[in-house]
């Protein structure tokens, strides 16, 4: 088994637009525990033969707010995919070492720089949508078409990145949302941890809590 790479925790304010469309406004990073030996600088470039960064975000102003910042240069270069993630194939994803789903303004790849994360590492976000699980909502839960996380999964599945950050509210837990995505990821060679923490833990006026997890691979795919 390799050595455990490094634990990132955020928490992000939303505007309240949900979190399928991204994360929308004062990212705060919580923790941060890398090895201080063999560090290597956080590369800013795409190694010749790959194709940067994917976004894919089904909301067309935020698709054109991560363009925009993509060509600030505030978040890592790349490909903004508007099409729905039950669309996206497998191969579609080839090439690229950093992949975010339901990405909104890229808060997750500004908070991996942010990190000191290179944009060449292989590591995939994705705050899957809150509304089958969301107090406010229905609570359909794995019933609710909005319920996307077997589609995130095939793709983890199938292209086995090395390092998976996701999201979801709080209340997910009691729905047995994480449990679902533990034993999928787990089932498939991944190691998993979650923690919830609110916004207010990090100096935001309202509690906000939110879950946060990661899956760390046994084994490289990409």
């Amino acid at each position: 088994m390799r050595m455990a790479r490094p634990l990132l925790y955020l928490v992000v304010e939303s505007s309240g637009r949900g979190t399928a469309e991204g994360l929308q406004a004062g990212l705060y990073l919580l923790h941060l525990q890398r090895p201080t030996t063999g560090r290597r600088t956080a590369v800013r470039h795409i190694a010749a033969g790959m194709k940067g960064a994917y976004y894919n975000e089904i909301e067309p102003y935020a698709a054109q707010w991560l363009r925009n910042l993509i060509a600030a240069g505030h978040i890592a270069p790349g490909d903004v995919d508007e099409r729905d993630i039950r669309l996206v194939q497998p191969d579609d994803l080839r090439g690229y070492r950093q992949c975010h789903f339901f990405a909104g303004i890229g808060g997750w790849s500004y908070a991996l720089r942010l990190a000191e994360w290179g944009d060449d590492e292989s590591v995939w976000t994705g705050s899957c949508p809150c509304q089958p699980f969301s107090a406010a909502g229905k609570g359909q839960a794995d019933e609710d078409e909005r319920h996307l996380w077997p589609a995130f999964f095939t793709l983890i599945e199938k292209r086995h990145p090395a390092t998976v950050f996701g999201e979801q509210v709080a209340s997910a837990v009691g729905l047995a949302w994480l449990d679902h995505v533990c034993a999928d990821l787990e089932g498939v060679g991944y190691a998993t941890a979650a923690s919830i923490v609110p916004a207010c833990g990090v100096g935001a006026p309202h509690i906000r809590p939110r879950m946060w997890w990661i899956a760390d691979a046994y084994t490289n795919g990409d």
